[in-house]
Protein backbone atom coordinates (compact mmCIF):
# COMPACT_ATOMS: atom_id res chain seq x y z
CA UNK A 1 0.00 0.00 0.00
CA UNK A 2 3.09 2.13 0.61
CA UNK A 3 3.90 2.52 -3.25
CA UNK A 4 0.26 3.26 -4.07
CA UNK A 5 0.14 6.31 -1.51
CA UNK A 6 4.45 7.21 -1.56
CA UNK A 7 3.94 9.42 -4.26
CA UNK A 8 0.48 11.67 -3.52
CA UNK A 9 0.76 14.98 -3.00
CA UNK A 10 0.03 15.51 0.75
CA UNK A 11 3.17 12.87 1.04
CA UNK A 12 5.48 14.99 -1.46
CA UNK A 13 3.86 17.93 0.21
CA UNK A 14 4.57 16.90 3.65
CA UNK A 15 8.81 16.06 2.94
CA UNK A 16 9.22 19.36 1.13
CA UNK A 17 8.12 20.98 4.11
CA UNK A 18 9.72 19.25 6.98
CA UNK A 19 6.36 17.76 8.28
CA UNK A 20 6.91 13.81 9.56
CA UNK A 21 3.59 12.77 8.29
CA UNK A 22 0.96 13.72 5.91
CA UNK A 23 -1.51 13.42 8.97
CA UNK A 24 -0.40 17.41 9.28
CA UNK A 25 -2.28 18.52 6.56
CA UNK A 26 -5.85 16.89 8.27
CA UNK A 27 -4.85 19.49 11.14
CA UNK A 28 -3.88 21.91 9.25
CA UNK A 29 -7.19 21.70 7.38
CA UNK A 30 -9.49 21.39 10.58
CA UNK A 31 -7.68 24.43 12.21
CA UNK A 32 -8.37 26.79 9.61
CA UNK A 33 -12.38 25.84 8.89
CA UNK A 34 -13.02 25.35 12.66
CA UNK A 35 -10.77 27.70 14.26
CA UNK A 36 -10.70 25.23 17.70
CA UNK A 37 -7.29 25.88 19.27
CA UNK A 38 -6.28 29.81 19.88
CA UNK A 39 -2.72 31.13 20.51
CA UNK A 40 -2.51 30.64 23.89
CA UNK A 41 -4.07 27.21 25.09
CA UNK A 42 -2.86 24.10 26.27
CA UNK A 43 -3.33 21.19 23.96
CA UNK A 44 -2.60 17.17 24.13
CA UNK A 45 -2.09 15.29 21.78
CA UNK A 46 -2.79 11.85 21.84
CA UNK A 47 -1.18 8.98 20.05
CA UNK A 48 1.63 11.55 19.28
CA UNK A 49 4.02 9.83 17.34
CA UNK A 50 5.66 10.25 14.76
CA UNK A 51 4.95 13.76 15.82
CA UNK A 52 3.66 15.74 12.94
CA UNK A 53 0.51 17.36 14.69
CA UNK A 54 3.32 18.20 17.31
CA UNK A 55 4.58 20.39 14.44
CA UNK A 56 1.63 21.48 13.90
CA UNK A 57 0.49 22.77 16.88
CA UNK A 58 3.26 24.61 17.85
CA UNK A 59 2.70 27.15 14.58
CA UNK A 60 -0.78 27.54 16.28
CA UNK A 61 -0.58 28.28 19.81
CA UNK A 62 2.38 29.51 22.71
CA UNK A 63 0.99 27.68 25.46
CA UNK A 64 1.82 24.36 26.41
CA UNK A 65 2.02 21.42 24.48
CA UNK A 66 1.88 17.47 25.25
CA UNK A 67 2.53 14.59 23.49
CA UNK A 68 1.60 10.84 24.38
CA UNK A 69 2.28 8.07 22.88
CA UNK A 70 3.20 4.18 23.58
CA UNK A 71 6.13 4.82 21.30
CA UNK A 72 9.00 7.09 21.85
CA UNK A 73 8.30 10.79 20.16
CA UNK A 74 11.72 12.15 19.01
CA UNK A 75 11.27 15.39 20.35
CA UNK A 76 9.63 18.57 18.61
CA UNK A 77 11.36 22.15 19.86
CA UNK A 78 8.58 23.61 22.43
CA UNK A 79 7.01 20.51 22.96
CA UNK A 80 6.84 18.27 25.92
CA UNK A 81 6.48 14.20 25.10
CA UNK A 82 5.43 11.27 27.20
CA UNK A 83 5.80 7.73 26.54
CA UNK A 84 2.65 5.99 27.60
CA UNK A 85 -0.79 4.59 27.66
CA UNK A 86 -3.03 7.75 27.77
CA UNK A 87 -5.83 5.39 29.31
CA UNK A 88 -3.64 5.13 32.51
CA UNK A 89 -4.53 6.67 35.57
CA UNK A 90 -0.74 7.60 36.44
CA UNK A 91 -0.15 8.66 32.95
CA UNK A 92 -3.10 11.08 33.19
CA UNK A 93 -1.75 12.31 37.14
CA UNK A 94 1.59 13.47 35.27
CA UNK A 95 -0.84 15.36 32.34
CA UNK A 96 -2.21 16.88 35.40
CA UNK A 97 0.99 17.96 37.43
CA UNK A 98 2.42 19.20 34.45
CA UNK A 99 -0.67 21.67 32.90
CA UNK A 100 -3.04 22.35 36.70
CA UNK A 101 -6.17 21.23 37.44
CA UNK A 102 -8.53 22.58 34.48
CA UNK A 103 -6.10 24.08 32.44
CA UNK A 104 -5.80 22.19 29.35
CA UNK A 105 -8.12 23.50 26.36
CA UNK A 106 -8.04 21.25 23.90
CA UNK A 107 -7.45 17.76 23.60
CA UNK A 108 -6.47 15.97 19.78
CA UNK A 109 -5.95 12.83 18.78
CA UNK A 110 -5.12 11.12 15.63
CA UNK A 111 -4.52 7.80 17.02
CA UNK A 112 -5.34 4.59 15.27
CA UNK A 113 -5.06 0.78 16.18
CA UNK A 114 -3.29 -1.40 13.84
CA UNK A 115 -5.49 -3.15 11.62
CA UNK A 116 -5.66 -6.76 11.59
CA UNK A 117 -7.68 -6.88 8.04
CA UNK A 118 -10.88 -8.42 10.12
CA UNK A 119 -13.32 -4.98 9.61
CA UNK A 120 -15.96 -5.73 12.30
CA UNK A 121 -12.77 -6.24 15.00
CA UNK A 122 -10.43 -3.49 13.15
CA UNK A 123 -13.75 -1.07 13.82
CA UNK A 124 -13.99 -2.50 17.08
CA UNK A 125 -10.50 -2.05 18.56
CA UNK A 126 -10.95 1.67 16.55
CA UNK A 127 -14.26 2.59 18.86
CA UNK A 128 -12.39 1.44 21.97
CA UNK A 129 -9.36 3.67 21.54
CA UNK A 130 -11.75 6.30 21.14
CA UNK A 131 -13.88 5.95 23.76
CA UNK A 132 -10.28 5.80 25.46
CA UNK A 133 -9.62 9.20 24.26
CA UNK A 134 -13.17 10.45 25.28
CA UNK A 135 -12.54 9.40 28.57
CA UNK A 136 -9.09 11.13 28.80
CA UNK A 137 -10.64 14.63 27.40
CA UNK A 138 -13.16 14.33 29.81
CA UNK A 139 -11.37 13.86 32.48
CA UNK A 140 -8.54 16.75 31.38
CA UNK A 141 -10.30 19.51 29.72
CA UNK A 142 -11.27 22.59 31.33
CA UNK A 143 -15.07 23.33 30.99
CA UNK A 144 -15.27 24.86 27.59
CA UNK A 145 -12.90 23.23 26.08
CA UNK A 146 -12.61 21.42 22.66
CA UNK A 147 -12.13 17.94 21.21
CA UNK A 148 -10.55 16.80 17.82
CA UNK A 149 -10.65 12.80 16.91
CA UNK A 150 -10.41 10.48 14.46
CA UNK A 151 -12.62 7.82 14.33
CA UNK A 152 -13.78 5.32 11.33
CA UNK A 153 -17.70 5.03 10.09
CA UNK A 154 -18.86 1.66 10.68
CA UNK A 155 -20.22 -0.60 13.40
CA UNK A 156 -20.75 1.63 17.05
CA UNK A 157 -19.68 4.97 15.18
CA UNK A 158 -23.13 6.74 15.96
CA UNK A 159 -23.31 4.90 19.82
CA UNK A 160 -19.69 6.92 20.05
CA UNK A 161 -20.93 10.18 18.45
CA UNK A 162 -23.96 10.01 20.41
CA UNK A 163 -21.58 9.98 23.50
CA UNK A 164 -19.62 12.63 22.57
CA UNK A 165 -22.77 14.58 21.97
CA UNK A 166 -23.46 13.77 25.80
CA UNK A 167 -20.27 15.45 26.83
CA UNK A 168 -20.16 18.30 24.48
CA UNK A 169 -22.31 21.38 23.59
CA UNK A 170 -21.49 20.82 19.54
CA UNK A 171 -20.20 18.28 17.33
CA UNK A 172 -19.73 17.90 13.77
CA UNK A 173 -17.63 14.97 11.62
CA UNK A 174 -15.71 16.29 9.40
CA UNK A 175 -13.46 14.44 6.14
CA UNK A 176 -10.46 16.28 5.34
CA UNK A 177 -9.43 16.56 2.09
CA UNK A 178 -6.00 15.01 3.07
CA UNK A 179 -7.80 11.64 4.01
CA UNK A 180 -6.89 8.97 1.66
CA UNK A 181 -9.63 8.23 -1.24
CA UNK A 182 -11.73 5.38 -0.10
CA UNK A 183 -11.06 5.20 3.66
CA UNK A 184 -13.97 5.83 6.19
CA UNK A 185 -11.32 7.64 8.18
CA UNK A 186 -13.82 10.95 9.31
CA UNK A 187 -12.88 13.53 12.42
CA UNK A 188 -14.87 14.66 14.87
CA UNK A 189 -14.69 18.09 15.84
CA UNK A 190 -16.46 18.35 19.43
CA UNK A 191 -16.40 21.92 20.83
CA UNK A 192 -17.87 23.37 24.79
CA UNK A 193 -16.87 20.72 26.83
CA UNK A 194 -20.19 20.76 29.47
CA UNK A 195 -17.99 19.72 32.02
CA UNK A 196 -19.47 16.99 33.36
CA UNK A 197 -16.92 14.68 35.47
CA UNK A 198 -18.42 11.52 36.49
CA UNK A 199 -15.40 9.75 38.89
CA UNK A 200 -15.90 6.43 38.72
CA UNK A 201 -16.38 6.58 34.85
CA UNK A 202 -13.29 9.48 34.03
Amino acid sequence: MGSQWGADKYYRRSKGEGYRSRAAYKLVEIQKKFGLIREDDNVVDLGAAPGSWLQVLKGITGGMIIGIDLNPVVPVQGTHSIKGDFTKKEIQDKVISMTGENSVSVVVCDAAPQFAGNKSYDQARAIGLNEGALYFACRMLKPGGNFIIKSFQGEMFQELLNEIRQNFYAVKVYRTKASRRGSTEVYIIAKNFKGIRDAETY
